[in-house]
């Protein structure tokens, strides 16, 4: 039997996601549905998937309803599809993606008394090429074998890590906007290699694939950051020269400020409008 999705919306997140389940996963009967038709069926047309009429066909029968939808548009997509979930005799997971909804408000715009299941995720942008960050929080209602189910199904966009939802700012703040702050030093690091004569398309080759195989000596390594850093710095070397020049503009300090400020401001998404 075929796991049903439904995926609400299908911008870029949306379709990376769905991309990655109907690449990684079998038996899944994927489907879109979008405001915009034509988006609808283009997306839809390249995984060969469905394109559903409506809100509310999609979550007829959906086994998971993923919503990637803009934070500003959920209110009134989950307005359009509660009387749809709460007359099923079971009801689907809902899937949110949107910054500033967490699970109680989410539930209860559905039904101020029902507890429907609901699973919110925290993807991030190199989810687009398969090698994104996605962390996972399920309610209590979503069962352990279908956060399991959603957690192998998302795998085919990164890697997918359970967490609890209080813990999703923090992702925000380090994984969620942290792709910008790489792209920032990738740039930065192209230009250096500019000024000391190198071509600009290699080196933004160069600084893009440092920084890759930089990443993969943590993740393969094991080896704290620190040491494999100090690998590189040799008594009276370039690279110390470097790594001094970078302390000198406050590299780290920075750095942490950059997470904690992305970190906050999603604090402030999160909190209710009326609240103190």
């Amino acid at each position: 039997m075929k796991t049903i999705i439904a995926c609400i919306g299908s911008g870029n997140m949306g379709s990376a996601l769905m991309k990655g389940i109907a690449r990684d996963s079998t038996g899944v009967d994927i489907g879109f549905a979008d405001v915009d038709a034509e988006k609808a069926k283009a997306a839809a047309a390249e995984l060969g998937a469905r394109v559903y009429s409506s809100n509310v066909e999609a979550a007829e029968n959906a086994d998971y309803v993923f919503l990637a939808v803009k934070p500003q548009g959920l209110g009134e997509v989950l307005g359009e599809i509660g009387r749809v979930i709460l007359g099923r005799p079971t009801a689907p997971v809902l899937v949110s993606m949107a910054a500033g909804w967490g699970i109680d408000k989410l539930q209860k715009t559905i039904s101020g008394s029902v507890r429907v299941p609901v699973a919110r995720i925290m993807p991030n942008t190199p989810s687009l090429v398969s090698k994104g960050v996605i962390a996972l929080a399920a309610s209590p209602e979503v069962w352990s074998e279908k956060t399991a189910e959603l957690k192998a199904m998302l795998g085919g966009a990164g890697m997918v890590d359970v967490v609890a939802e209080r813990l999703l700012d923090a992702v925000t703040g380090l994984s969620g906007s942290g792709p910008a702050f790489a792209y920032l030093f990738i740039e930065a690091l192209a230009d250096g290699g500019v000024l000391a004569g190198l071509p600009r398309d290699k080196a933004i080759l160069y600084a893009a694939n440092t920084v890759l195989g930089s990443a993969a000596m943590v993740l393969e390594t094991g080896r704290h950051p620190g040491e494999l850093k100090d690998m590189v710095c040799s008594s009276g070397g370039t690279t110390i020269a470097g790594v001094s020049a970078l302390e000198a503009g406050s590299f780290r300090s920075a750095t942490i400020k950059a997470v904690e400020a992305s970190w906050r401001r999603s604090l402030e998404l999160s909190k209710p409008k009326d609240a103190d």
